[in-house]
């Protein structure tokens, strides 16, 4: 059953970067896809009908993990608590500024809205990508299995450039939407900037795999070994589906190459929540952060059918509201 549960935490964490990062990217992406206000205008439209329910991944993922491991969510907010209130204020501000920004006439209040827009949704992703970078590097526990380090401490080279790697990789996610979801200006300079970006990505994702190395070593695992074959193998992909027009098909590339990265995270992490640091030196598993077999059950129980849930509001309302968004 803790192994159902991981799963089933991933799967959520997973669609939630799938979902939010193309809504997150183009925030971050939004001065160089609209020159003027009325386009970027038009390109907040673009994910108007999605942002809220995208978020809603983040928010469930959050229950699911205090739900089937109260241990590590404890412990998580141990030593994250400053990093998720960063989080929650970001998170504010983007829903403000994405709510407000038309109930204020003029072009300077437009401005100040898209700026707050833009900014809170690149910290987001950074936030994330450095919490992901720690994760993996390992984060040092005391006997209780609570945070012993410092704010300081989660800011090491290694996250940090995760964090980059996760800001360009998903502004790359966002282009290819804008370029498949949107007419005119707009989807031209996200197409432009999307054929630049593409070997930023390819950069940082080599870099980011050799570190990767030399803090966790080789895979445990044999499988592990083939998902960054998908992985660039899918950031590949990119590049002849772009020069066809095939601009659907490239975002499912993107898509497919940020979902085969966290699936090659989420392996190299198992069995542990938490690993403790330096590596090797312990940390929480999923099985020692586990309630008991019957509160696991009733929770993976309850979890699996609100994932279901959202699964089925998702394809309708992508469904609904499928189709291009024009300036005019």
């Amino acid at each position: 059953m803790s192994q159902a549960g991981f799963v089933v935490i991933a799967f959520m964490l997973t669609a939630y970067v799938l979902l939010d990062g193309y809504d997150l990217g183009v925030g971050t992406i939004s001065f160089l896809a609209g020159r003027t206000a009325h386009e970027r205008e038009a390109v907040m439209e673009a994910i108007g009908p999605f942002w809220n329910g995208n978020e809603v991944w983040l928010i469930a993922a959050g229950g699911a993990l205090f739900a089937l491991f109260p241990k590590a969510y404890a412990s998580s907010f141990s030593g994250f608590y400053l990093p998720f209130i960063m989080v929650l204020w970001l998170l504010m501000i983007r829903g403000i500024a994405m709510e407000l920004r038309n109930h204020f006439e003029g072009e300077l209040w437009h401005t100040f809205w898209d700026v707050g827009f833009c900014a809170s949704s690149g910290l987001l992703i950074l936030l994330f990508g450095v919490a992901l970078g720690n994760l993996l590097r390992g984060v040092p526990l005391d006997k209780e299995e609570y945070f012993q380090g410092t704010f300081a401490f989660l800011l090491n080279p290694y996250a940090l450039v995760v964090g980059i790697f996760a800001v360009v990789a998903l502004a790359q996610h966002a282009a290819a939407f804008l370029a498949m979801r949107m007419e005119g200006a707009p989807a031209q300079r996200s197409l432009a900037f999307l054929r630049r970006v593409w070997w930023a990505v390819l950069a940082l994702y080599l870099g980011v795999s050799l570190g990767t190395y030399l803090v966790r070593g080789l895979p445990s695992s044999p499988w592990l070994f083939v998902v960054p074959i998908v992985s660039l193998g899918a950031l590949v992909a990119m590049i002849p589906l772009l020069h066809r027009g095939r601009y659907g098909a490239a975002f499912g590339a993107s898509s497919l190459f940020v979902a085969s990265l966290l699936v090659e995270a989420a392996g190299s992490l198992y069995p542990y929540l938490i690993p403790g640091y330096p590596l090797g030196s312990g940390g929480m598993t999923i099985f020692e952060a586990a309630p008991s077999p019957v509160s696991l059950t009733v929770a993976l129980t309850a979890t699996i059918g609100g994932t279901i849930l959202v699964l089925v509001y998702g394809a309708v309302a992508t469904w609904a509201m499928a189709g291009k968004v024009r300036v005019e």
